[in-house]
């Protein structure tokens, strides 16, 4: 893997009292996937998220409000030949409306189970989704 075709970021999973998750698409872009955005090379994961949620979504979250997941690694959705490796991290869904800010163009709220109608971000797809589907049948 060549080190300048690898995108660094941190991503939230927020999950909403219906179950849904919150997808983002950026301006000019196709495919809708977590909210967040790329790691600055002097800031930890969690500060990269806590800033990007600012930035996007005017959405105030602290360190406490963040759990971290793991570490996930796709393919870049919008940025061909380029892999991602993202940090990913739940963060409990405000009860406010959610309005998209900066580069982001549109939100959906979006149930694991129920993902054909949009066009979704291989990491969203091919892994967040249906850790969220496993990890909800195993609460049961």
């Amino acid at each position: 893997m060549i080190a300048d075709k690898v995108i660094r970021i941190a991503a939230a999973i927020m999950i909403n009292a219906e179950g849904r998750v919150l997808l983002v698409r950026k301006r000019g872009t196709r495919y809708f996937m977590q909210p967040g955005g790329k790691i600055e090379s002097t800031e930890r994961p969690v500060a990269a998220l806590i800033r990007e949620l600012k930035e996007e979504l005017q959405i105030n979250v602290t360190e406490q409000d963040t759990q971290y997941v793991g570490q996930f690694t796709d393919t870049a959705a919008n940025e061909p030949g380029h892999t991602l490796i993202a940090e990913i991290f739940t963060v409990l869904a405000p009860t406010t409306t959610i309005m998209p800010a900066a580069e982001i163009e549109e939100i959906a709220w979006l149930h694991p189970s129920e993902n054909a109608w949009l066009p979704l971000a291989p990491l969203t797809g091919q892994q967040i989704l249906p850790l969220i589907l496993n990890a909800g049948q195993s609460a049961h």
